[in-house]
């Protein structure tokens, strides 16, 4: 299949339109079977158009970068999985939890893990609380 830009002399309408290959176009034009859809005239021709080259250096860049992306990515489950098997899920909790654990007298806990907004993360740092953050990547593929 070939896509042409084609030009009708009569109204000046642009238009495109598909063709089994150059063979085509040319036999249709030959028969008159090419026609304008606004006017229905058969001075229709091709246009100068620009060809479609496909840009390997920009292909390979895309693929390279999209392997980082899933090292990343790979990486970044690896860390969750470490801290889902190590580390209590608090949720919404938090920064509670946080507050508790760093308040109460010492003892032998496990760490926590879960969500706080930013507001909670700035004050838990003001108040001395050792937080870190990790962005968390979905368990789907997409």
């Amino acid at each position: 299949m070939i896509k042409y830009k084609l030009a009708c002399a009569n109204c000046e309408t642009n238009f495109d339109s598909w063709f089994a290959s150059s063979k085509e176009f040319e036999k249709l034009k030959k028969k008159n079977l090419l026609v304008c859809h606004i006017c229905n005239s058969a001075k229709v021709d091709k246009t100068l158009m620009a060809p479609s080259v496909r840009n390997n250096k920009k292909d390979i860049k895309n693929d390279l970068q999209l392997d980082k992306y899933e090292n990343v990515k790979k990486t970044l489950k690896s860390y969750q999985k470490f801290v889902k098997e190590n580390f209590k899920f608090v949720g919404e909790n938090f920064a509670y939890e946080a507050r508790s654990i760093h308040y109460s007298p010492p003892k032998k806990t496990k760490g926590i893990y879960g969500n706080a907004t930013k507001k909670d993360l700035m004050e838990l740092k003001e108040e001395g609380i050792d937080i870190q953050v990790i962005p968390w990547v979905d368990d789907k593929d997409n």
